[in-house]
């Protein structure tokens, strides 16, 4: 059978994942459905418009929200609801194509692109029964994936004239999905404007609005606003809490509406009153235990080893060791220009012992210039900070070099500094503009994303978006442009992050080679390809 393009990646997709055509889906596992939700306030007028419409075929309309989890259905047969709930297409469950195969709900949610699917060009041979079209929805404010919209009937009642029907009914869904946000800032407005007078500080939180009055100005950082919304997911009315700066706070929480936003009321406490216990974010590009190793270095001009994967900082955490102190860097690419001369350079500066000599990428140098560094450290007592990849990646010379350093400061990469990240992104945002600000919504996307690149990557991302907006705020969607999946899913829990980092490990060590690292790991290489496309391992 001849398959069309994007079927057929869909079909290696499916086999990757671990399915077999033969794979069942009537027990798939169903979960509860927010029947609030803002999709469904969007989309029900319309589906209820193309329920009549439809009415009379066996056609059924069926909508997922932004997991591609099912919200709703309109049938007008009970035969055809019948072989709905025969596949699991029932509200609560979730059609991704690692479970479901190929079709027009999974398959637009992986591709983000429309997608009719006929018959047998299901990969499950319990949907080949079917003929289907489906279409994301993506918000019109955010640009991020809200939902998929499917038709499906009967297959061989495929009929060309249903996608562009489907087409116009996303178009109005999005249309109503702005008009609700616009409602919902409106709503978010006149609740904040009821209260901001008060004597406390007053801050609004939308989806990608932020009200505040002047107390609430001076007393809550940016980086404050990931911890009001954890609260609020647990609390309403009062809570306690200690903000970034160290301030404990009294807070009174209030959703506005379903949608609109979240209303805070903050006071600070005495200190010996109790509150929720947080950590404290880290001023500065480093956490707070690293950074104190650094500066002290520093104070004692210790010759220290920094490691870290590639962007996570390894040279401004010399420049951090050095203080005051001029510095003299040495990368070790440079080698390929010449051996003996670079290293006659490293020796010539060692000799005049001013200030910090770094040598960036030690991992890189040959044998030889590996020796002669090491011999230079045992002869002379100039200051030196040796700056290398993961301790992993030194071998052989490499390696004996390295053990002649005995202070080592390893970075950690910016995926297992989460909780940091709001307030790294605003001292590095700094550094290129005094008048922008972040946030929430661009804050939560920036959280989101694994940064294999680390704080090289995050300040490209932001550099790039100052660029295009000179003061006001950075919205989730002038960062999206700069990340790598500009629609993320919920942010990893902390035991999937966990396993991210042991799949990234485990195949950068084996080189991306797949078998090897699904043998490495004790696991099939079709399990892990479904846990690299459950965690959107790259």
């Amino acid at each position: 059978m001849d398959l069309r393009t994007e079927i057929a990646q869909s079909w290696r997709r499916a086999e990757l994942s671990g399915l077999s055509p033969a794979s069942a889906v009537d027990r798939l596992d169903v979960t509860d459905v927010d029947s609030r939700s803002r999709l469904l306030r969007a989309a029900s007028p319309v589906l209820d418009e193309l329920a009549r419409q439809l009415a009379g075929t066996r056609f059924c309309v069926v909508l997922a929200d932004d997991e591609c989890r099912i919200v709703a259905r309109r049938f007008s047969e009970r035969s055809v609801e019948l072989a709905l709930e025969n596949i699991s297409a029932v509200p609560g469950c979730q059609f991704l194509e690692e479970r479901t195969g190929t079709n027009s709900l999974a398959t637009p949610f992986e591709t983000r692109r429309g997608v009719s699917v006929d018959g047998d060009e299901h990969f499950l041979e319990a949907m080949k029964q079917f003929t289907c079209y489906g279409h994301p929805l993506v918000h019109p404010t955010t640009r991020r994936l809200a939902g998929v919209l499917d038709i499906t009937g009967p297959a061989g009642d495929a009929n060309p004239l249903l996608g562009p029907f489907l087409r116009r009914a996303v178009a109005d869904i999005e249309r109503r999905l702005l008009d609700g946000a616009k409602l919902a800032e409106q709503q978010l407005l006149a609740a904040f404007q009821s209260v901001q007078h008060r004597a406390c500080a007053v801050l609004a939180l939308g989806q990608d609005v932020v009200l505040a009055n002047t107390a609430a100005t001076e007393l809550v950082d940016t980086a404050d606003h990931r911890l009001l919304r954890e609260l609020a997911r647990t609390q309403r009315g009062l809570g306690r809490l200690r903000l970034t700066s160290g301030t404990p706070v009294e807070v009174r929480v209030e959703a506005v509406s379903a949608s609109a936003g979240l209303l805070f009321e903050l006071a600070p406490v005495r200190t010996s009153s109790p509150v929720v216990s947080r950590p404290r974010a880290a001023r500065g590009l480093f956490p707070a235990p690293v950074d104190e190793r650094l500066r002290g270095a520093g104070r004692a001009r210790r010759r220290v080893l920094i490691s870290g994967e590639p962007g996570a900082g390894r040279t401004t955490a010399a420049r951090v060791v050095a203080g005051d102190e001029p510095v003299h860097e040495f990368d070790a690419s440079d080698v390929v220009d010449g051996e003996a001369g670079w290293c006659a350079r490293v020796e010539t500066a060692a000799a005049a012992a001013r200030g910090l000599l770094v040598i960036d990428g030690i991992q890189l140098l040959p044998p030889l210039a590996a020796v002669r560094v090491a011999r230079l450290l045992d002869t002379t007592t100039a200051w030196f900070a040796l700056l290398s990849g993961p301790p992993s990646e030194l071998h052989g010379e490499q390696a004996t070099l390295a053990a002649r350093v005995h202070r080592r400061i390893e970075l950690p990469p910016l995926r297992e500094r989460r909780d940091e990240i709001p307030a790294i992104a605003r001292a590095l945002l700094r550094g290129f503009s005094d008048s922008l600000r972040l946030t929430p919504g661009a804050l939560e996307l920036l959280g989101s994303q694994q940064w294999p690149g680390n704080l090289r990557e995050l300040a490209g991302v932001l550099a790039d978006a100052a660029d295009r907006r000179s003061a006001g705020d950075l919205t989730a969607s002038d960062i999206a442009p700069g990340c790598s999946d500009p629609a993320p899913g919920a942010a990893l829990s902390g035991w999937e992050q966990a396993e991210y980092d042991v799949i990234v490990r485990t195949l950068r060590a084996c080189d991306g080679n797949k078998v090897r690292a699904a043998k490495q790991l004790g696991i099939s290489r079709s399990t892990l390809y479904n846990r690299m496309r459950a965690l959107r391992v790259r």
